[in-house]
């Protein structure tokens, strides 16, 4: 009987003890766990935060998408360009450079007569996806 009594009052004193600690850390009278954990952090506002982040990190992965996107176009222009160029007989495309940009074509380098520079121009502009070139190349006068 001692031992059942003795048993009971050790009982007592653990809930008193627990339903004390709650009160004196703030957590009321409750045996519930506390909202935030263990480090503080409260979980929600963590979630919420890590939701914002989320979408920051989607919408710049779509842009830099798009934007990597147009440089393939754009690469994809020049090549196709220069290809065209170098297939002619009538043009050196050794000495002609080609770059683009928001598909806008600058032709530049050196060309010997102006039927070559005029043949380079209506090869870039015929491109498909070519919206505008511009000319830079020069005469040889040799």
């Amino acid at each position: 009987m001692r031992v059942i009594r003795l048993f009971l009052v050790l009982l007592v004193l653990a809930v008193g003890g627990v339903l004390a600690y709650n009160y004196w850390t703030g957590n009321g009278f409750t045996l519930t766990p506390p909202t935030t954990s263990a480090t503080g952090v409260d979980a929600d506002k963590a979630r919420a935060k890590g939701g914002e982040i989320t979408r920051k990190a989607a919408e710049t992965t779509k842009a830099a998408a798009e934007r990597t996107g147009e440089v393939v176009s754009e690469a994809a222009l020049t090549a196709k360009i220069k290809s065209k160029m170098a297939l002619d007989d009538t043009v050196p495309a050794r000495t002609i450079n080609v770059s683009t940009r928001d598909h806008v074509v600058t032709v530049s380098g050196h060309v010997r007569t102006e039927a070559e520079r005029t043949r380079a121009l209506q090869l870039a502009r015929e491109t498909a996806g070519v919206t505008r070139v511009v000319d830079h190349l020069t005469l040889d006068g040799r």
